[in-house]
């Protein structure tokens, strides 16, 4: 007796179509032929494939749930002549574990001549070119066409002839039957190397290959608002193909300097301003830098320790994946009270009778930074 179709697949009888379909492919994998090996996978994987075409049809599914095997008898391909008409994506499952065995489903073969390679070079800017953007001249070495044998690989006089081994598909091909009918193995033809020709009588410049390394300079713009790390692809940039196939690509590779005083955050620039405690307590206008040049900031009277303000559209621009902006972030300015160590005879005078005015006690000389720490934490509320 066959068994029950939701116990081959291991799923419950409230499954969805999502769980049937993940766990035929699972099972799928494991039971193949080609990849499993064991006496009964070929049998195994033809009850799995069973199965999994009743439960997936919701028709069949309903006169399964009601009648049974009765209720799909002759239908679901009666556990041997399974056909794979209605299969729900049979190919589509397997054509990863199909490619990495080197099988095609097919005849097609890939013909056509390989693409160049990618290239990569690293671009460092300063941290105000990555603000605002910039130009560079860059140079690099790629494969370029030799121009004695313009691409071609073969001596003057003597063009490249089809490979006879192949017939110019650049593949060879071997036929295996199995249950689900024919399999084709490809793999690249021995005697031209996957290209489909054979340069009888090679170009003495390029040895045949068609191509020459060379030194190409090429001006390139790095667009405002890039972080470190960005890759910039400029398409049919690298190296030149086989026989006249297309360029590769070149990506260039941003880093960015960092900045004296500057910090990145995001699309935010921060800054730490250093004020004294004179400055913090009474206020203060500090001219202070920024990407764009000097602006004024008012320090307001009481400003504590790790105060930030917040300076509108000062910085990063923010990039899009196309390139451009949207707008710029802000520069954030982050107070950072310094406590002197070092006194003048009147400095201190002038603290002390702060200090007494409060009526705060005055530390002996040799203990004055306690003193300081005790104005500071006055001075922020503490």
């Amino acid at each position: 007796m066959a068994r029950d179709y939701y116990e081959v697949l291991g799923v419950g009888r409230n499954a969805t179509k999502t769980d049937i379909k993940q766990a035929f492919r699972n099972l799928a994998k494991q039971y193949h032929p080609d990849a499993n090996k064991a006496d009964d996978a070929e049998a195994r994987f033809k009850e799995i494939n069973e199965a999994y075409e009743v439960l997936f049809d919701d028709e069949k599914r309903a006169r399964y749930d009601r009648f049974g095997h009765a209720g799909v008898t002759g239908n679901a391909g009666g556990g041997g002549g399974a056909g794979f008409g209605g299969f729900g994506g049979f190919e589509e499952i397997f054509e990863e574990f199909l490619n990495n065995a080197g099988f095609r489903t097919n005849s097609r073969t890939r013909k056509g001549p390989k693409q160049g390679g990618d290239r990569r070079v690293n671009v460092v800017v300063t941290f105000e070119e990555a603000v605002f953007g910039t130009e560079r001249d860059i140079e690099f070495d790629r494969l370029d066409p030799c121009e004695t044998c313009a691409g071609t690989g073969a001596e003057a006089g003597h063009n490249p002839i089809t490979c006879p081994q192949c017939n110019g598909s650049g593949e060879v091909r071997q036929v295996q039957q199995g249950f689900l009918g024919s399999m084709v193995r490809v793999t690249a033809c021995p005697r031209c190397g996957g290209k489909g020709t054979i340069v009888e009588k090679p170009c003495r410049v390029c040895d045949g290959s068609g191509r020459l390394k060379k030194r190409v300079s090429l001006n390139i713009k790095v667009p405002a608002g890039v972080h470190g790390g960005i890759q910039i692809q400029h398409a049919g940039q690298g190296d030149a193909g086989d026989s006249g196939a297309p360029r590769g690509n070149l990506f260039v590779v941003i880093d960015v300097k960092d900045h004296e005083i500057f910090v990145r955050h995001d699309n935010d620039i921060l800054l730490d301003l250093n004020l004294n405690v004179v400055q913090a307590t009474l206020g203060s206008r500090i001219r202070i830098p920024t990407v764009d040049g000097e602006v004024d900031l008012d320090v307001p009277a009481g400003t504590p320790h790790g105060k930030i303000f917040r300076l509108r559209g000062r910085g990063f621009p923010r990039l899009r994946s196309d390139g451009s902006n949207s707008g710029r972030g802000d520069q954030l300015v982050r107070v950072q009270i310094e406590i002197p160590t070092k006194l003048t005879a009147e400095q201190r005078q002038l603290f002390e009778k702060l200090a007494h005015s409060m009526g705060t006690n005055v530390a002996s000389p040799q203990s004055n930074k306690g003193m300081f720490s005790r104005v500071i934490n006055w001075l922020s509320g503490e």
